[in-house]
């Protein structure tokens, strides 16, 4: 924004019209709140692993999503939840019925603390145990940019599956632990 030289980890905001992440120096993402009347809102730095996340196999059958790796966030622009899930291609929204969705927020009260388009309900069922973490919007794109420069071939390669353990390994590194079950 101000055309300092960033560092490699800085900060991020979002354009919720356009759905867009933008690269910001730490001064210049001070000038915008996390929530509010602004164009951008910041991406907080906060992420958290959910060992307690609880999601049937009948839930996950019901979204329909068409691989095991998917982020679900608020957009605020549609009043709706979306949910993404990260492609060789790049993010590919999914235009499935989200109608389950209720149930799963009923069922993992911490859903509905998720600040709207900048935070995400990151899934990995791709590895046994499943993951789940409560992220910033920006880990997500970062997962779909670490697929979209790893991918080889039909499968993907095994630099790209190496890729996504490592990610995942390090986001729970980095995500405090939330095992607290709030219930309504």
């Amino acid at each position: 924004m101000c055309s300092l030289e960033l560092r490699e980890e800085h900060q991020h905001l979002f354009d919720p019209a356009k759905r867009e992440l933008i690269c910001a120096c730490d001064a210049c993402s001070l000038l915008f709140p996390g929530q509010g009347a602004t164009k951008y809102l910041r991406v907080p730095r906060r992420g958290a692993s959910l060992p307690d996340f609880r999601m049937s196999e009948e839930q996950w059958a019901d979204l329909m999503i068409p691989i095991n790796l998917a982020f679900f966030s608020f957009h605020s622009a549609a009043a709706r939840v979306v949910v993404m899930y990260p492609s060789p291609a790049g993010a590919t929204e999914s235009l499935l019925n989200l109608d389950r969705w209720q149930d799963i927020v009923r069922e993992n009260p911490i859903l509905e603390k998720m600040e709207p388009d900048v935070e995400a309900l990151l899934l990995n069922r791709v590895t046994e145990p499943h993951r789940y973490f409560l992220v910033p919007i920006d880990e997500c794109y970062k997962l779909v940019g670490l697929i979209r420069t790893n991918w080889r071939g039909l499968s993907g390669g095994t630099e790209v599956w190496k890729a996504i353990e490592d990610f995942f390994a390090g986001l729970a590194e980095r995500s405090s632990i939330r095992t607290e079950r709030l219930r309504a």
